[in-house]
């Protein structure tokens, strides 16, 4: 039972789209955490990680990573360690901060990760295969609009 299922048609449309929202999303994601675990044993917490990093060319500070993937600090010291351990990460030191690290992608992890980012983007594709092109511009214009409604109201 998905949690669209909990909706009754005495209830608000907008309850009832919300809950489809969280339903196609749960099933994309499914869909990814299952491909990147059977093509790469590695999950969707490190491909965000390495998603992080890969657009800062430069290194993250882990404090910087926890925020930008709004995880605690142990969750990202966890996985960087892993992917330390496999050579996909570096850390550095912080000058004039002993405590801080820098983490960055090593030349192996930049091209692990393209290859899943790769496979990735062919997953969103095909998760949403069944619209037509003017389907895929009307929806994301549509909860544009929901989004802005949302942080003109909570700035």
């Amino acid at each position: 039972m998905d949690l669209e299922a909990r909706a009754h048609s005495e209830h608000p449309e907008e309850l009832r789209l919300w809950l489809r929202m969280l339903t196609c999303t749960q099933l994309i994601e499914k869909d990814i955490r299952a491909g990147l675990r059977e093509q790469w044993n590695t999950t969707l917490p490190r491909f965000d990680l390495m998603a992080q990093l890969e657009r800062a060319t430069d290194g993250l500070r882990m404090n910087e990573l926890s925020r930008r993937m709004m995880v605690t600090g142990g969750n990202v010291t966890g996985i960087t360690d892993q992917l330390e351990s496999e050579g996909l990460v570096e850390r550095a030191g912080v000058e004039g901060d002993r405590r801080a690290y820098l983490v960055r992608l090593t030349p192996k992890g930049r091209q692990e990760f393209k290859t899943m980012a790769a496979a990735h983007e062919g997953w969103i594709v095909e998760a949403f295969a069944g619209l037509e092109p003017s389907e895929l511009r009307a929806l994301h214009q549509l909860l544009g609009k929901v989004k802005q409604h949302f942080l003109q109201e909570n700035p």
